[in-house]
């Protein structure tokens, strides 16, 4: 997952695109399904369907294999592959991998040779640029792309991005000193991708034969502007218009004890967020209704498809080189695996979604010239803003503000949520200072900041 801007601004990495966020057009047209001659024998099918999926989901949906899903982690994730940067060596190590799966599995090659789909891109040193910089060289990435074709009219999409930030040149790591340090990457995305996996696995071998097809595709590319999810939806290997719902997964490794992870996009499609409550089971879910966010289903969003994007929050290890294969909460991935079956299965009982187009609340961001040097909790869904983390000699720490801290104010602005925090950041400029009003725990104190 790639957030630009201390990770704060989710629309500023969009904006380098023609189909850009910012000119993106708020009256889009949504994508309807004609009942007229079908309403009889697919609500036969559907509801026989329904019968069967009740028979089934249960048992499977809590059975995915932590060994199965640590032995995938560990090995896109170790020192070996460098980190993933796109078009490395590492990268083409991992869609080796991804492919060897995808064909065991037995899904059929849906890329434009075989399973790969390659393409080529010239990064933006500025995310804000609109013309390519001629001395930055062009670069190579791939997309993996499997399918389970049920021979049914529409295709469901689950995906999640493999490339990571390599030997961290690229100017995404928040190491001090991050050149020459491998940054493995193993819940961004690792962890997505394992989950991919396994879902594929899940709906191949799981002897039922759903009303729609699936499209399995793992990413590259996604840290440098989500070109591999950008590239697929301009040059898709299949019939976009079909697509019932593209489902993304990034960073759902790291579940915490208290079971709350983030789910977006459940504004996408009428009956998006009732069927994310009815499938969350025993954990705890905050919902964003926008379909723009800083990960690859954005893509497919402005192809006006309807998304849905898992994510278990940030972390201390975020686009560092800490970032291992032995920090993954497996038995939550295995949780969040669950939920997000029951969540597919919920879907193929429902007719095709029909798109809306939601309101990108980070659209009217203002801009700010300092920060706190912290890592917002985007899962937190209490008042203020909790802090994830803490960069070393930025304000934030030499203020002695901790991880778990709640910011509840700053000067004469009270702080409800991170929207709020992001206002009150405009209002300050360098060198100056404020008070910061905070609770640790029960207590609540102020403490001074200086930016």
């Amino acid at each position: 997952m790639h957030f630009y801007n201390n990770k704060i601004n989710l629309t500023a990495k969009f904006s380098g695109h023609p189909s850009s966020v910012c000119g993106y057009r708020s009256a889009v047209c949504g994508l309807h399904w004609s009942w007229k001659e079908t309403r009889c024998s697919a609500s036969l099918r559907l509801g026989f369907f329904a019968i069967i999926l009740l028979a089934v989901s249960t048992a499977s949906a809590q059975s995915y294999s932590t060994k199965n899903l640590k032995s995938h982690i560990t090995y896109l994730a170790s020192d070996k592959l460098q980190g993933r940067g796109t078009g490395t060596k590492g990268e083409k190590m991992a869609a080796k991998y991804i492919t060897k799966q995808f064909r065991k599995i037995g899904l059929t090659p849906k890329g434009t040779d075989g399973y790969l789909q390659s393409y080529t891109f010239k990064p933006s040193a500025n995310p804000h640029a609109t013309t390519e910089d001629a001395n930055v060289q062009p670069v190579n990435g791939t997309n993996v792309i499997g399918y389970l074709d049920n021979g049914a009219a529409n295709t469901i999409i689950v995906g999640a991005h493999f490339d990571h930030l390599g030997l961290g040149y690229d100017k995404n790591s928040l190491d001090p000193n991050p050149e020459g340090k491998i940054h493995n990457g193993a819940d961004d995305n690792a962890s997505g991708v394992a989950g991919v996996i396994e879902l594929a696995r899940h709906y191949h071998d799981n002897d039922v034969k759903e009303p729609y097809n699936f499209l399995f595709i793992c990413f590259s590319g996604e840290e440098l502007g989500l070109y591999g999810s950008k590239k697929f939806c301009e040059h898709p290997t299949m019939d976009l218009s079909k697509t019932h719902l593209m489902v993304n997964l990034d960073m759902i490794g790291r579940l915490k004890e208290d079971k709350t992870l983030m789910v977006g996009g459940v504004g996408t499609a009428p009956g998006l967020e009732k069927l994310i409550e009815d499938a969350r089971g025993n954990l705890k879910v905050n919902r964003d209704s926008s379909g723009i966010g800083p990960s690859d289903h954005t893509s497919f969003y402005l192809k006006d498809i309807p998304v849905l994007f898992f994510f278990t929050g940030q972390h201390s290890d975020y686009h560092k080189p800490s970032d291992d294969a032995g920090k993954i909460n497996y038995a939550g991935e295995a949780e969040v695996l669950g939920f997000i079956q029951r969540s597919i299965d919920a879907a193929v009982e429902k007719p095709k979604f029909t798109f809306t187009a939601t309101k990108n609340k980070t659209a009217n961001n203002p801009s700010f010239k300092v920060t706190l040097g912290i890592m917002p909790d985007y899962v937190f869904d209490g008042t203020g803003l909790r802090i994830d983390g803490v960069t070393d000699d930025r304000p934030a720490a030499r203020a002695g503000l901790k991880a778990g801290d709640v910011i509840v104010q700053m000067g004469d602005l009270p702080i409800a949520d991170i929207q709020d925090y992001m206002k009150a950041l405009g209002k300050f400029s360098k060198g100056e200072k404020t008070m910061v009003k905070i609770k640790r725990g029960s207590e609540e104190k102020s403490v001074e900041v200086e930016f």
